[in-house]
């Protein structure tokens, strides 16, 4: 596919230029040769690298498509302090004429549990195939350890991935599958056993090494597929939402083990799910990705508290958005008056590039209302309404309450509050700084 005909078939996206960025400094990392051969693709899962020997660009060999060149010849910007073990450079994938990831830019820090988070549908499994070498970006530039993958096959890259299925050798037993990319590799009889004997013991599964597949539980299987990952000692561990087929204890202590797995490794975790618990909880960092972009990149904390988009806000966790336009502004206060009517007071979260004018969406989490039978003494953002359901949850208590202008405000108590009956009239009330006004049109 020719340069002009992906400007074509992608309709309005655009390659966007970047800053240039300054020499900095390259780790020089060892690595062994491995047979050119083709794998099949089940091969690859496993057969990877033992160390880090750098792979040839393929650019310098003139393989490289003209749109990809176009997207790479102007990398993004970074410190020459922080160490990347991904890097995504403008990278594009269209399917028939339609674009599944729309230009994205990301940094994947060395020994950083990274997570690629949103619903179905919006590029992020796409996303990690070409990580790992399953799909090949239409165009842009993906690197590991600071050296390129274009063109260069599963097998041959840094990674490893473990899968949603685990895709397990059923006619193997635990310790064969583990062991079956380093036998690819030709690795000599005693390191095998001694590197898949630390794999088992990573992993606990000590015990089972000579079970089959369909002897093991879920939760099993699915740390034999972690440990015939990481006995072939990645740079970076890809997981395709490993957990999504285990039941809902069962995910949360492997949510355990994983982050605990990563603690004793330190290596770099690349982890894409649409739980976002799962991420919240286990991530230091997170990109949000939706209709193809990233919309948000930060740690848990940045993306759960200061959302930078109505759809990340409503995407992670809970909240409550009314769409309104600004009545009034102060570089630290906002003044919006909403669709239905009621005035809401909101602190200013960006101060270096505050909002002056137009449409926005005021965010507020349920967890940062209060709600009273007696009307409180400040009046700012205090509403009338009535209390419609009350539901127990165990740790806390979920409300609806049906303002009096129409809007359905949900508020999270905790169960040690005095919480009023349900059907009665009550009031909603929550502090200016515990709101956000965000753009309602936003690019990435």
């Amino acid at each position: 596919m020719t340069a002009e005909c992906f400007t074509k078939s992608a309709g309005n996206l655009s390659i966007q230029t970047h800053r240039k960025i300054k020499g900095f400094t390259v780790e020089r990392v060892n690595l062994r040769n491995v047979p050119n051969s083709s794998f099949p693709d089940t091969m690859g899962i496993v057969a990877k690298m033992t160390d880090n020997r750098a792979v040839s660009d393929p650019r310098s060999q003139g393989s490289v498509p003209n749109m990809a060149q176009m997207a790479t010849q102007t990398p993004p910007v970074r410190s020459v302090d922080v160490k990347l073990d991904v890097e995504l450079r403008k990278v594009f994938k269209v399917y028939n004429g339609e674009p599944a990831v729309r230009g994205i830019d990301l940094g994947i820090r060395r020994g950083e549990f990274f997570s690629i988070l949103g619903p179905s549908g919006c590029g992020k499994t796409t996303t990690l195939r070409m990580i790992a070498g399953f799909e090949q970006p239409s165009a842009g530039d993906i690197l590991i350890r600071d050296r390129s993958m274009l063109n260069v096959p599963p097998y041959k890259r840094p990674a490893n991935t473990v899968f949603q299925s685990y895709a397990l050798f059923g006619h193997m037993t635990v310790w064969e599958n583990i062991a079956f990319g380093l036998k690819i590799q030709k690795c000599s009889r005693s390191e095998t056993q001694d590197r898949v004997r630390d794999a088992l013991k990573l992993v606990k599964l000590e015990h089972l090494a000579n079970r089959f597949p369909t002897q093991l539980s879920g939760g099993q299987q699915q740390r034999v597929a972690v440990a015939r990952a990481l006995v072939n000692r990645p740079a970076v561990l890809l997981l395709d939402e490993p957990l999504g087929a285990l039941d809902l204890k069962l995910r949360k202590e492997m949510q355990v083990e994983l982050s605990t797995l990563h603690r004793e490794l330190g290596i770099t975790f690349v982890l894409v799910t649409h739980d976002q618990e799962e991420a919240l909880s286990l991530s230091d960092r997170i990109a949000v990705m939706n209709l193809g972009k990233v919309e948000q990149t930060g740690t848990p904390e940045q993306i759960y508290d200061r959302p930078q988009t109505p759809f990340v806000a409503d995407f992670i966790g809970e909240t409550n958005l009314l769409r309104g336009k600004i009545e009034g502004a102060h570089p630290q206060t906002l003044w919006i008056r909403t669709e239905t009517g009621i005035k809401v007071t909101v602190q200013q979260s960006n101060t270096a590039n505050p909002l002056t004018s137009g449409w926005v969406m005021v965010s507020v989490r349920p967890e940062k209302i209060q709600i009273s039978s007696a009307l409180p003494a400040d009046s700012m953002n205090c509403f009338e309404g009535r209390l419609q359901d009350v539901m127990f949850l165990g740790t806390h208590v979920h409300c609806l309450v049906q303002l009096k202008s129409g809007d359905r405000i949900t508020v999270r108590q905790s169960t040690a509050s005095e919480i009023p009956s349900a059907n009665t009239p009550v009031y909603v009330h929550w502090n200016a700084a515990d709101s956000l006004a965000l753009p309602e049109s936003w690019e990435a």
